[in-house]
């Protein structure tokens, strides 16, 4: 008689929410309303969809729509993070049916939409102030308060151990996805409101349909049950050194890499990106951040493990940081970064081994001569696989990859030539080169 495996010794999994299955192959556009047009309002968005969707975006994350506090604001137009009415939409974005026309046509596009939702403070003339003052944190002095040890002077922080809050805050988040069909949201320095909150608001939308939350932050736990992804600050600061101070390779691969594939869940979905607002505000643009290197770690960050983020103007190629309190509208124009998106994207929505969380393929290390100056990794799923190389250094190397494991015919992704791949791989690459190939076995879809 075969023998009963003890259930206490069986694997269980860490994350306990279902991803929508249209998260599988998606990818992301942080989207400014203010400064995406000289308008700067809901239907100047619209517009632009067709172009959003020809380069590849699945899901548009918009920044806060609500109406922005006047009460110590900052700046002419103030901060979209001091919400001062959580139900409200901002007259200077356009009117309730606009936002439903443009909700509307994301959907007809076959595209989803987000909102950013700022849940651990309001503005300082928020209803909220004078009709519940006790959901407020209070300073020794009994006095509203920013965020603790944050110079956020324009807005004054929640208080969740009060239970009537957090029902409020619930009702309001399920609002917007009951009214005007929204698909889920992208949630402010989520890790300063109790996991517990989110947890429970998780469940609470998912009873009204399947929705998608990205949390600005990078802890694990969000992941178990509250949120499908989180943030990569910490890929973005190590490729932030790479291509400004030299560091070595090695600091990514066995700092970052070696404990995202070891502890992180594969069914948790990491969000990279090279640029984002809180970046592009107040740390420099994507050039000034990468010089020479943006490309290479563009097409690393687009092709490891994770949901890629595009923040409005990249794509055109953005080269200042956007004012934030003022109107600074993005100047469109052709540029070779939309090309670049578009093919990677592409390849991202067919090849299966590039797909997020679960639905994708991990990373294993393909190794190479020059490790503290080139990666190199393969990605592979259900038949499909892409071989990443890339010089992430300023010196032109000759290095030897090891791909006996995965010789073959492949497809050069920004040639469309046919290479072979023998077991040893000799490569001279110029400062942040790169070779992509790739094997797409599986229909487009």
């Amino acid at each position: 008689m075969e023998e009963q495996t003890d259930k206490r010794y069986e694997p269980k999994a860490y994350v306990q929410i279902t991803t929508p299955e249209w998260v599988k192959n998606a990818t992301l556009y942080e989207l400014n309303v203010r400064q995406f047009s000289e308008e700067g309002n809901f239907k100047a968005v619209e517009k632009q969809l067709p172009r959003l969707k020809k380069m590849g975006i699945d899901i548009i994350w918009l920044m806060p729509i609500q109406p922005i506090g006047e009460l110590h604001r900052k700046g002419t137009l103030g901060s979209y993070y001091s919400v001062k009415d959580y139900l409200g939409i901002n007259a200077e974005f356009g009117t309730e049916e606009d936002f439903r026309s443009l909700v509307t046509a994301i959907h007809d596009f076959g595209m989803y939409v987000i909102l950013d939702w700022v849940a651990n403070h309001t503005s300082w003339d928020n209803a909220m102030v004078n009709d519940h003052p006790d959901w407020y944190m209070k300073s020794r002095k009994g006095t509203f308060q920013s965020t603790r040890w944050r110079d956020y002077d324009d807005i004054i922080e929640l208080d969740y151990r009060n239970a009537e809050l957090r029902k409020y805050m619930t009702d309001a988040m399920k609002f917007w996805i009951e009214k005007y069909d929204i698909d889920g949201y992208r949630c402010d320095i989520a890790s300063f409101v109790p996991i517990d909150f989110w947890e429970n608001v998780r469940a609470e939308l998912d009873v009204i349909k399947p929705i998608f939350m990205l949390a600005e932050a990078e802890d694990k736990e969000l992941h178990r049950k509250a949120f499908d992804s989180t943030y990569n600050w910490t890929l973005w600061n190590i490729l932030h050194l790479i291509a400004t101070n030299n560091l070595s390779v090695k600091t990514l691969t066995e700092a970052y890499i070696a404990e995202h594939v070891s502890i992180f869940p594969k069914a948790g979905i990491r969000m990279n990106f090279i640029d984002n607002h809180d970046k592009n505000s107040w740390e420099g643009n994507q050039y000034s951040n990468f010089g020479e290197a943006l490309k290479a770690v563009t097409i690393f960050t687009f092709l490891m493990d994770g949901i890629p983020l595009v923040y409005s103007g990249q794509e055109v190629g953005l080269d200042r940081s956007l004012e934030f309190f003022e109107k600074d509208p993005i100047e469109w124009k052709s540029h070779e970064n939309e090309a670049l998106y578009t093919t990677l994207f592409e390849l991202k929505h067919n090849n299966q081994a590039l797909w997020n969380g679960s639905y994708g393929g991990e990373m294993v290390r393909l190794m190479n001569d020059k490790m503290d100056q080139a990666i190199s990794f393969v990605r592979e799923k259900n038949g499909d696989k892409v071989l990443t190389f890339i010089n992430l250094s300023k010196e032109s190397i000759l290095v030897q990859f090891d791909t006996s494991y995965d010789t073959g015919i492949y497809m050069n992704l920004f040639t469309d030539q046919l290479q072979t791949v023998s077991e040893t791989l000799i490569l001279t690459l110029q400062p942040w080169e790169y070779l992509v190939l790739h094997q797409t076995t599986s229909k487009p879809e």
